[in-house]
């Protein structure tokens, strides 16, 4: 490929200026239009978006060749690519990123239910050649990413446990980077989706809201391991509706008492959801969002999946911190006087309530509902990791990858609820159910009806 590299000149591929491609037919015939996106796919290959079979479709198949021109929105510098056809892709992660990003696309621009991506063109750069015109001077960047992301990792260390991490990296994100929301999800494999189990800027946490795998930018990310990012949105797109209209399109958006409210903003004009990944298998997502449009670019997406990989290899870490044998501590018999707290359970989900408000379902509300059967048959407080592992009923996954992660949801839904239970580490893969006074249990089977 002759001209300058292709990851200099990323930013024309952000579609904030829309690109031009020309192509001709065998006669000769030249044909102009717009295209959606150009979207990059490695240091020597472009993909074009596919939503019509139009004669410029028609020409590239026949002659496998291209003209694009991309404008910088920045400095204003046209760049032209010319390129050679090397097929198409109608699934996959490169698809399913292309098509996320048309939906912001589609939303700035109003034609949200007209615009439909049937496949990715792929192309290899043949050359890149600078157009004569004016140009600006970029702007220098408000903070060195590189650096961000070794700060970030550096700070990381200061972690005490996972919670502790999840919260470490939140703020890492804010001071480091400059981002004012975020979230950190994990992911629940067997119920096919994610949880936040953290999160900053919001007015609300969010801890235990749930996203459907392959809803929205983040369901994406987790599903097909590759970071999604949109750059630009309209003012009236509403990703948190789009998300919750996609989990019930699926299925799996439950009853309304058993929703936690999703955080995220109302009017989100940039978006980014990098995979947190872990010998080969996602363990959750990082995500934030801005009001401003063009806030996360290509070295945005480069830098925070550098601290997403680093984040993958510390869950990874923590999730295998068993314990040693069990011993089991019993508590003292709880004061006369205190107030007994109704827990129930439906076995439906494993949704668990306390009293008549909500708490959490899915493997968290299991593991909660085998700490509050054996507490109030035995006075048990102390519990250990290994022991969850091995146990059948709660039916966890075959690395059991998200043990450590349901724990931390737990133990901050508990705290939101502030019933007065609470989950406290005690020592190396041990945790402590404190429990201010009697637990009144009631087990609800399949087939009964949700109640608040």
């Amino acid at each position: 490929m002759t001209g300058p590299s292709l990851d200099v000149i990323r930013t024309c591929l952000e579609g904030v200026v829309p690109a031009v491609v020309a192509t001709c037919d065998r006669d000769g015939m030249p044909n102009v239009m717009l295209v959606s996106q150009v979207h990059y796919v490695d240091p020597e290959r472009v993909a074009l978006s596919y939503q019509f079979f139009n004669k410029t479709r028609k020409n590239m198949l026949r002659t496998r060749r291209a003209t694009v021109s991309v404008v910088d929105p920045v400095t204003n510098a046209d760049y032209r690519l010319e390129l050679d056809y090397e097929g198409a892709e109608a699934e996959g992660p490169l698809f399913e990123s292309m098509k996320a990003k048309l939906a912001g696309i589609a939303s700035h621009s109003g034609m949200l239910g007209v615009f439909r991506l049937l496949g990715a063109d792929i192309f290899r750069v043949r050359s890149i050649a600078e157009a004569p015109g004016p140009t600006r001077t970029p702007p220098q960047s408000p903070r060195n990413l590189l650096s961000a992301a070794r700060r970030t990792w550096a700070e990381f260390l200061a972690a005490r446990d996972l919670g502790d991490l999840f919260d470490v990296a939140l703020e890492a994100l804010r001071r480091c980077f400059g981002v004012e929301h975020a979230m950190v999800l994990m992911l629940d494999a067997a119920a096919c989706r994610v949880d936040a189990v953290g999160s900053i800027g919001y007015a609300r946490s969010g801890i235990g809201a749930e996203l459907a795998l392959g809803a929205g930018v983040v369901g994406v990310a987790a599903r097909e391991r590759v970071p999604i990012r949109i750059s630009h949105m309209s003012s009236d797109y509403s990703y948190g509706a789009a998300v919750r209209e996609q989990a019930r399109d699926q299925g799996l958006a439950g009853a309304g008492a058993t929703e936690i409210p999703y955080p995220g903003l109302k009017a989100p004009e940039s978006q980014i959801a990098v995979p947190i990944l872990a010998a080969g298998r996602t363990l959750g997502v990082i995500f934030a969002e801005s009001p401003e449009p063009m806030r996360f670019r290509y070295d945005d997406e480069d830098a925070l999946a550098l601290v997403a990989d680093r984040l993958g290899d510390l869950i990874a870490a923590a999730q295998q911190d068993d314990a040693a044998p069990d011993r089991p501590e019993v508590a003292p018999p709880p004061a006369a006087t205190a107030r007994p707290v109704h827990v129930r359970h439906y076995q439906a989900e494993d949704s668990v309530f306390l009293d008549r408000d909500y708490l959490i379902k899915g493997v968290a509300g299991a593991i909660f509902w085998k700490l509050a059967r054996e507490h109030a048959a035995t006075g048990r407080v102390e519990f250990s990791n290994r022991e969850l592992r091995l146990d059948p009923a709660l039916r966890l996954p075959e690395h059991a990858e998200n043990l450590e992660a349901r724990l931390v949801l737990l133990q901050r839904r508990l705290r939101e609820r502030d019933a007065g239970i609470a989950i406290e580490r005690c020592g190396r893969g041990r945790f402590r159910l404190d429990v201010p006074g009697l637990l009144s249990l009631d087990d609800v089977p399949v087939g009964a009806q949700l109640r608040a």
